[in-house]
């Protein structure tokens, strides 16, 4: 019975069905304060309780972006999410604002394209298949992202819903987190680890 279950977790592994975390996993978010992150100056949007970074956005619904101290190459990402009040338009930047995994409302679409890829001059060039059956509107969402030179793959809650191609992506860089401006709106993340992948 574990050579038959070793067998099924290598060939879902081999499908892309699920990501292979590395041997280097390691937390983003020691879940006490914001060491690792640039923190924006005069900051009035990120703050961290038990363990959750929470971003509310401001009277004047300005925009701001939580950036790794560390730049990043190839990598899987995991975190969990959690919708807020408002309308929430958030994302994951992949080393520079031109890239970018989108969570909640697209501004430009006026709906929800949570795991779409965002690419600055392209917009949303694919969408994120299955995810309305998937996202939990009030609850922690987990999401993986898998990042190897120009490939994006990304899963919610334990399933692959996206993979692209990207043209011209940056190298290497950090990783924000967005509060996008001129919405109403919050949302919160935890757990959130990093596996370099050297290939």
């Amino acid at each position: 019975m574990k050579t038959k279950n070793i067998f099924l977790l290598t060939l879902l592994l081999i499908l892309g069905v699920i990501p292979v975390s590395g041997q280097n996993k390691t937390s983003l978010f020691n879940g006490k304060d914001f060491n690792g992150w640039l923190v924006p100056e005069n900051n009035i949007w990120w703050t961290i309780h038990e363990g959750t970074i929470k971003v509310k956005s401001d009277p004047q619904k300005r925009e701001s972006v939580l950036w790794t101290n560390t730049s990043y190459e190839n990598f899987i990402l995991e975190l969990e999410f959690k919708f807020g009040d408002g309308t929430v338009d958030s994302g994951i930047f992949l080393r520079d604002i031109t890239q970018q995994i989108q969570l909640g409302i697209s501004s430009s679409l006026k709906r929800d394209m949570t795991c779409s890829p965002y690419i600055e001059g392209l917009g949303y060039p694919i969408e994120a298949s299955g995810v309305g059956d998937l996202l939990e509107l009030n609850d922690w969402n987990h999401i993986v992202i898998k990042v190897i030179d120009n490939h994006y793959t990304v899963w919610l809650n334990e399933k692959k819903v996206m993979t692209y191609s990207s043209t011209n992506p940056p190298k290497k860089g950090p990783i924000g987190l967005q509060l996008h401006q001129s919405h109403e709106m919050e949302i919160s993340f935890r757990s959130l680890f990093i596996s370099e992948i050297i290939h």
